[in-house]
């Protein structure tokens, strides 16, 4: 018998396609401070229009593995909750104190968010590892 995917799995597979679509989106430079942030680099130009969608492919695998409650959606989401945090730490480690450093009061929320997201994502499934397929 299949297991449904529930109401929060369901809303971090809308997020998660959400986010893969945004990645896509990142070579199109819609504004001067757009770009995808690797390893705590912002990156631009090839790199830029290379790592982005080479994300948003992960991130879109991602969401069809919650959608469908694939077993392939597990490890994809230990690998983005580590990496999340990690560019987190190295973005805000390589940025102190320089002109391209977050706000204190727009980057209080952001890692909340980020960080809950990708690993409450990761938990839930790993809490529903028998009910993937």
């Amino acid at each position: 018998m299949e297991k449904k995917r529930g109401a929060i799995l369901t809303i971090f597979a809308v997020l998660f396609g959400l986010l893969a679509i945004s990645n896509f989106m990142k070579p199109l430079r819609m504004s001067p401070d757009v770009g995808f942030v690797f390893l705590g680099t912002k990156l631009s130009g090839v790199a830029n229009a290379i790592m982005g969608p080479l994300f948003g492919l992960l991130l879109a695998a991602y969401a069809y593995g919650i959608w469908t409650m694939r077993k392939f959606a597990l490890p994809i989401a230990y690998f983005y909750a580590a990496y999340v945090i990690l560019n987190l730490i190295l973005y805000v480690a390589k940025n102190h104190g320089s002109q391209t450093e977050p706000q204190s009061s727009a980057f209080i929320f952001y890692p909340i968010i980020a960080i809950g997201v990708s690993s409450g994502a990761a938990i839930i499934l790993h809490r529903r590892k028998a009910d993937l397929r």
